[in-house]
């Protein structure tokens, strides 16, 4: 009986443990992709391979699907903040927060949908290096990093919403959606509330990648910056449409109430 009282309160020290770090990521989780950088540059440096085995246009091609990879993650992100009331699914850093539990739509079907939407970006981006290993050992990181976040988050939602958060959670998973049992979201989907909180991901999804491969022709191709303009003029397209979207919307959150909704 001692020794599994002695487990016991093992068990729960380590969840404390884990709740603490998972709220400390939770304040620092948008500066995970720094932490990247170090590895991103030297698979970087050697994604030339890839062109030389495959030629310029399936090096194109892979580019190019990557950044609709991106977008798929980005586009299952608006279909989520879409429908969600106001003070959840938020961008807030400093702490937890959760003005209601959403269990309908995307969160019908998996506890943590931002997570993983933001796990396909993550991969699309990460694949755009064209490393194996770079692509494992990122993986696993985001794993464990954001595995300690969701931690954190459910800790906070069961200390608020108690037995209603559990019967939840006990039927949904945490992070690899379900294919059944969707549950129609309690709220219209709201084009301009996705907007608003959306816009800024779509310029940094297609900035840094548009910023790669401008990176990729003019320092490992040794190309001007005018010839990849005129050489790949799409991904100099995606720069300023997405520079212009970014813009537009932050001119228009800045001196209008358009965007906002009662209740978003």
């Amino acid at each position: 009986m001692a020794n599994y009282t002695g487990i016991t309160g093992a068990a729960r020290m380590l969840e404390q443990e884990l709740v603490r770090q998972g709220n400390w990521l939770f304040r620092w989780r948008s500066y995970l992709p720094f932490l990247i950088l170090p590895l991103a540059i030297s698979s970087f440096q050697n994604s030339t391979w890839f062109i030389d085995a495959f030629g310029n246009g399936v090096e194109e091609a892979w580019d190019i699907a990557c950044y609709g990879l991106a977008l798929c993650g980005l586009g299952l992100r608006v279909a989520i903040v879409g429908f969600v009331p106001a003070g959840t699914s938020g961008r807030n850093a400093a702490k937890q927060s959760a003005a209601a539990l959403n269990t309908t739509g995307m969160y019908s079907v998996v506890r943590h949908p931002l997570y993983f939407a933001n796990f396909i970006v993550f991969v699309a981006f990460i694949l755009l290096f064209k490393s194996l290993l770079l692509l494992l050992f990122m993986g696993a990181a985001y794993l464990v990093y954001y595995e300690r976040i969701m931690m954190a988050e459910e800790k906070f939602l069961e200390g608020k919403y108690g037995a209603r958060y559990r019967e939840w959670a006990e039927t949904t998973p945490a992070f690899l959606p379900r294919f059944f049992g969707f549950v129609r979201p309690a709220l219209p989907f709201s084009w301009r509330s996705a907007l608003l909180r959306e816009f800024h991901t779509f310029f940094l999804i297609s900035a840094a990648f548009a910023v790669v491969e401008m990176l990729e022709a003019t320092v490992l191709e040794g190309e001007s910056f005018g010839q990849w303009v005129t050489g790949e003029p799409f991904w100099a397209a995606v720069f300023v449409i997405s520079a212009a979207v970014y813009c537009t919307v932050r001119t228009i959150k800045k001196r209008t109430n358009w965007l906002n909704q009662a209740g978003r």
